[in-house]
């Protein structure tokens, strides 16, 4: 469902946002360094079922025109395996966990523009772990790395004062520590990666 409300929304940004933005130049060498922000994923907190109780806070920093870097603190849940591909087993019933994950954890990001505000960004996410069983018992923790590799482009709006980034990413769990046996044999099913992942990031510039 939160996909679903993702999809929506960029296809909504692309068709009608174009006339309101203006793009980093060499010459804006008084562009503003810090900026705070979270990400529109957090709509999906609106669905009727499958809510990820999802909470997003990013802090950054231009290190110049082209380079920027970001914390992100957040927290999610999730009771199907990241790497199951978009089709008939996306979210089934029959592919899900008998339960769901807790996450709560920081990201470390760095974002380069290449041609105006086309850029490129690499997220490393420290997560630890609770899992939860289906009748709401904490059973085990854990512990991932989950990397994001985003494509995207920033849009700054009101004279600099705000930005939103669509993008599109693939995701990879490079690391995981073990998983109680009812939640691996599950995730053991499909791959560490996910492709065509929506992104929806916005911000304050200041």
């Amino acid at each position: 469902m939160q996909n679903k409300i993702a999809m929506l929304v960029l296809f909504l940004l692309f068709a009608g946002i174009s006339p309101m933005t203006a793009q980093y130049a060499a010459k804006d060498r008084h562009h503003k360094k810090f900026f705070i922000g979270s990400t529109l994923f957090m709509l999906g907190n609106l669905a009727p079922e499958n809510k990820p109780d999802f909470v997003q806070l990013n802090l950054g920093y231009r290190l110049t025109q082209r380079d920027a870097v970001s914390l992100e603190l957040k927290t999610w849940k999730y009771a199907w395996p990241l790497g199951i591909p978009y089709g008939d087993a996306f979210e089934a019933s029959e592919t899900g966990f008998p339960g769901y994950i807790r996450e709560r954890g920081f990201a470390l990001a760095y974002q380069r523009f290449w041609w105006k505000g086309l850029y490129s960004g690499i997220h490393v996410m420290s997560a630890w772990q609770s899992f939860v069983d289906e009748h709401g018992s904490k059973v085990d923790n854990g512990f991932q790395i989950f990397n994001t590799y985003r494509v995207g482009y920033h849009f700054r709006l009101f004279g600099d004062r705000f930005f939103i980034e669509p993008s599109i990413a693939v995701t990879h769990r490079p690391y995981h520590t073990e998983m109680p046996d009812s939640f691996k044999r599950v995730d053991d099913e499909w791959s560490k990666f996910f492709f065509g992942e929506p992104g929806l990031h916005f911000g304050y510039n200041f």
